[in-house]
C-alpha cells in the first residue's frame, strides 16, 4: 500500500536526477539483456569441460577473421534471413506463419525441376531469372494451402502451416528417392546436379555467392512495401485491430491470402538459393531448419524486415560457431541452438520489461 509520502510530487532537483538516471538503467538493461545469454550459456559449457572463453573467440574470428569465415556466416544468414521475411510479413497482418520450413522445401524442388528438366541447356542470363521464378512459385504454391485453410476452412494458420512442413519433407523425399533420382548416384537418394550455367555467380577464395544481395534486396522490399504503400498501411492496420480493419472496408481474407502467398514465395527463393548457389542437387535434408531459424530471427527482431538483417547475421554466425564447437570440444553442433534460444527469450523479457 503507498504511503503519503509515496504520493507526494518528486522536487525538481529530485526529477532531474531521476531523468538523468533512466537512460543509464536502459543502457545497463541493453547490455544485461545482451551478455546474459552468453554467460548461462558459458556454465553450460563448463559443465561439459569447454572453455567458454576459447568458443566466443572462435565465433568471432569465424565470422570476421578472414573473408571466408565472413563469406560462410553470410551463406548461413541467407536463408534465415528470407525464411525470418516469410515469418515476419504474415505476423504484420496478425498472422503466424510457422511454415517457412516446408515452402522453402518445396520452392527447392520446384527449382530443381526447372533446373534439371527444362533449363538444362538454357544460358544463364534466362536460366537463373527462371529457376528463382521457380523455387518462387513453389514456396507460393505450398503456402497456398495454408491461405486456402485459413481463408476458405477458417482453420488455424500455425497448426496448418507447421503441419504442412511435414508433409513437405516426405514430398520431397519421395522424388528424390524416385522420379527426380540421380541414376548416377550409387543409390544416394539425390537429385541429379544442375548444369553449371545455373549456378550462381561466387566471390573469389569463399563459396559466398550473389544470393546474399538478393536477401538483403528483398527485406528492403519488403520494408518498403509495409512501411511506405498503402498496402503496407492496410497490413498493418489488420494486425493492430481485425475488426477495425474490417469496419475500415479492409478486406481480411484478400490481405491474409496476400502475405502468406508473398511469405512463401520468400521461402521459395530460399530454396531455389540453396540449390543454385551451395548445393548444386537436391537433398532430402536440403535448407532442413532454415525455416524454424528464420522464424526465430523474426521473433528476436520483432518482425521489423531491417532489424532481421541484424537477427539473420547473429543467428548465421551462432551456426557457424556450432561447426567449432563440434570439431573442438566433441559437443553436437546443435547445442547452439540453446544459446539461440537463450538469446530470444532474454531479448523478449526485456521487451516486455520496457513496455511495462
Amino acid at each position: 500500500m503507498k504511503t503519503e509520502a509515496d504520493l507526494l510530487p518528486l522536487s525538481p532537483q529530485a526529477a532531474r536526477a531521476v531523468g538523468r538516471l533512466r537512460p543509464a538503467r536502459k543502457i545497463g538493461r541493453q547490455i544485461f539483456v545482451f551478455l546474459a545469454p552468453f554467460v548461462l550459456y558459458g556454465l553450460f559449457l563448463l559443465y561439459n569441460g569447454v572453455n567458454p572463453w576459447e568458443l566466443y573467440v572462435s565465433m568471432v574470428r569465424s565470422a570476421f577473421g578472414d573473408w571466408f569465415g565472413f563469406g560462410e556466416t553470410l551463406i548461413k544468414a541467407t536463408p534465415i534471413l528470407l525464411t525470418g521475411l516469410a515469418a515476419a510479413l504474415p505476423a504484420r497482418a496478425g498472422l503466424i506463419n510457422v511454415g517457412g520450413e516446408g515452402q522453402l522445401a518445396i520452392g527447392a524442388l520446384l527449382a530443381t525441376m526447372a533446373a534439371v528438366w527444362l533449363l538444362d541447356a538454357v544460358p544463364a542470363a534466362a536460366g537463373i531469372p527462371l529457376m528463382l521464378f521457380a523455387g518462387a512459385l513453389g514456396g507460393a504454391l505450398w503456402a497456398g494451402v495454408t491461405a486456402l485453410l485459413k481463408v476458405a476452412g477458417r482453420m488455424n494458420e500455425t497448426i496448418a502451416s507447421l503441419l504442412l512442413n511435414y508433409v513437405a519433407v516426405f514430398l520431397v523425399g519421395y522424388f528424390v528417392h524416385g522420379p527426380l533420382k540421380d541414376p548416377h548416384s550409387f543409390n544416394w537418394p539425390f537429385s541429379p546436379e544442375i548444369a553449371r550455367q545455373l549456378r550462381l555467380p561466387v566471390f573469389d577464395g569463399t563459396r559466398l555467392h550473389i544470393g546474399f544481395l538478393l536477401a538483403i534486396a528483398f527485406a528492403v522490399l519488403v520494408w518498403l512495401v509495409l512501411a511506405k504503400t498503402g498496402t503496407g498501411f492496410r497490413i498493418r492496420v489488420l494486425g493492430g485491430n481485425r475488426i477495425a480493419a474490417e469496419r475500415a472496408g479492409i478486406r481480411v481474407s484478400l490481405i491474409y491470402a496476400g502475405v502468406l502467398l508473398a511469405a512463401g514465395a520468400l521461402a521459395g527463393i530460399a530454396g531455389m538459393i540453396e540449390i543454385a548457389g551451395i548445393e548444386g542437387r537436391l537433398r532430402p535434408t536440403t535448407g532442413a531448419t532454415y525455416g524454424y531459424l528464420g522464424f526465430l530471427a523474426a521473433w528476436m527482431a520483432w518482425n521489423h524486415p531491417l532489424r532481421l538483417l541484424l537477427t539473420s547475421f547473429l543467428l548465421g554466425m551462432i551456426a557457424v560457431a556450432g561447426n567449432e564447437l563440434e570439431i573442438g570440444s566433441g559437443l553436437p553442433s546443435s547445442s547452439v541452438h540453446m544459446l539461440m534460444a537463450l538469446v530470444l527469450f532474454f531479448l523478449m523479457g526485456g521487451a516486455r520489461g520496457r513496455k511495462a
